[in-house]
């Protein structure tokens, strides 16, 4: 069975934090050792699990995909002005997976699961797969 949760993003580029609702699905639908397959069907946005202890790690993230991929480039070609976005969310990644064990999810002490937002503000959709042991 799919799940889904469903987050409003912030701003053009952001990162929020998903691992409560995740951790939400878990609980409801009773998984208590597994793996959660996590799924952003969007080309615009990822996911990714970094630190959530100091914010400036979450700016350095952002700031540094900016130098990689930066807006004002003028040779893109997409007609939609959103290049970077669709490039800086093919580098994060669109899925990943977290480890459920004891109905929790096995998360190192600092990590989060955020929803990277780069085309925003939007609603945006996660899928999670659970694979029961």
């Amino acid at each position: 069975m799919l799940h889904e949760c469903t987050v409003q993003t912030s701003g053009r580029e952001s990162l929020t934090v998903i691992t409560d609702q995740v951790a939400r699905l878990v609980r409801e639908a009773g998984v208590t050792s597994g793996v959660a397959l996590l799924y952003v069907p969007h080309t615009t946005c990822a996911i990714t699990i970094q630190e959530n202890a100091d914010p400036g790690v979450q700016h350095d993230m952002l700031m540094v995909l900016r130098r990689i991929v930066p807006r004002e480039d003028t040779n893109y070609r997409h007609i939609e002005d959103n290049s970077a976005s669709h490039l800086q969310a093919s580098m994060m990644g669109f899925s990943h997976f977290v480890f459920i064990e004891g109905g929790r999810l096995v998360l190192g002490q600092w990590q989060t699961i955020y929803l990277a937002e780069f085309d925003g503000p939007r609603t945006r959709r996660v899928l999670v797969k659970f694979l029961r042991d």
